[in-house]
């Protein structure tokens, strides 16, 4: 026998679950009537049979409540009030319309729910006036409080259910957002290294070959790392049961590939570190990478520069990033421009972490990206063994 935290009830959904409704209702109106039927006396023949084809009907029209909710909803309202009016059995057959009034609200159709209620209310209303001894005026109001209590909840359930549809939406749209933000840091300067270091191969195969054999080499390994990135990634969308990534996950400990990447597409890039080195939080870490990696990609691609220095400052509550080259700040493409999102896709990494992130040509000349990463609570201070 399976342990009880693992044994899952499964409830009945869609047209099941209405037929076990109906099913359920029915009993439940049919035990109700017959009891009344056995302890006050019966109807005549004519009125029983119609009494009993009544009750079909109305815990029927349930299977199609899915359907046509307005449509079953009013039937079961006149169907109930005829048989209240044939019948001199007072039966539980007024739970039917209650139960579609509270779907019809949770489905957000308000008006027809209020049109409902009020024509319930004010068929029982009418009978007090033509002197029905069954019901009087504290039997309408009750009725009345019933049924507004009745439409509250289905409008508190239609709310809540809008409220997670909306959130829903909202996470899937920040998870495409990440998604296509991860896909442009990663293939976006894989590819702009490789495509520097095609053009540099070209332009060397004649004049030395041996640097253009250096530079292919390099872009061998740049696009198989390319290919193993964009694998992780689409794993991950994939979720399949594939085999755990072993390379570390992208962050400042792997800068130096970065600077290693950046040298073999002829960009000298030198790092200067100030501060005590400490153990980031990830999505810091990550973030710090990927300002740093699209720094140097636009900087290969559209500066021209002849040197690049990545300075990273780790203070107390914040990481400092500022990557500057020497090339021509104004020739640098704006965010945006050309269908880019390089600046942009930095802008909101930082933003997400509380941070701030500027970018533009400096006063001496050349381009210059500037972050700040707050750690949040965490962020404890490196030990030396683990630098």
């Amino acid at each position: 026998m399976p342990p009880f935290d693992q044994i899952r009830v499964r409830l009945p959904r869609g047209a099941r679950a209405d037929a076990v409704l109906a099913g359920g209702v029915f009993v439940l109106v049919a035990l109700g009537a017959e009891g009344q039927r056995l302890r006050y006396g019966g109807d005549p023949v004519p009125s029983l049979i119609a009494s009993w084809l009544l009750i079909l009907a109305v815990c029927g029209a349930l299977l199609f409540r899915r359907r046509y909710p307005v449509t079953v909803g009013w039937f079961t309202v006149l169907a109930t009030g005829a048989y209240y009016l044939l019948s001199s059995i007072d039966g539980p057959l007024v739970i039917v319309p209650i139960v579609v009034l509270y779907a019809i609200a949770a489905q957000g159709r308000m008006q027809a729910a209020a049109a409902m209620a009020a024509a319930m209310v004010i068929g029982v209303a009418a009978g007090v006036f033509v002197g029905n001894r069954d019901v009087n005026g504290t039997v309408v109001f009750m009725l009345a409080g019933w049924l507004v209590a009745v439409v509250a909840l289905g409008s508190v359930r239609h709310g809540r259910v809008a409220y997670a549809e909306e959130e829903a939406r909202l996470r899937a749209t920040e998870e495409r957002l990440r998604i296509a933000r991860e896909l442009h840091d990663v293939i976006g300067h894989n590819i702009s290294m490789i495509n520097v270091q095609a053009s540099a191969a070209l332009h060397r195969l004649k004049k030395d070959p041996a640097q253009a054999e250096h530079a292919l080499g390099a872009i061998k390994s740049s696009s198989r790392e390319t290919l193993r990135e964009l694998r992780a990634t689409l794993g991950v969308l994939r979720q399949v049961d594939e085999e755990v990534p072993t390379a570390p996950a992208p962050g400042l400990a792997r800068a130096d590939e970065l600077v290693d990447s950046a040298k073999l597409a002829g960009l000298p890039v030198r790092i200067e570190r100030t501060g005590g080195e400490r153990a980031l939080p990830a999505p810091v870490d990550l973030a710090a990478y990927r300002i740093v990696q699209e720094s140097l990609t636009n900087a290969a691609r559209h500066s021209g520069a002849g040197r690049v220095t990545v300075r990273i400052a780790y203070g107390e509550r914040e990481l400092t990033l500022v990557v500057e080259d020497d090339g021509l700040g104004s020739a640098v493409r704006p965010a945006g421009a050309g269908g880019g999102s390089g600046i942009v896709g930095m802008t909101e990494r930082a933003r997400a972490l509380g941070g701030e992130l500027d970018a533009g040509p400096r006063p001496e000349g050349g381009f210059a990206v500037r972050a700040r990463l707050p750690y949040g609570i965490t962020g404890e201070p490196m030990k030396r063994s683990e630098r």
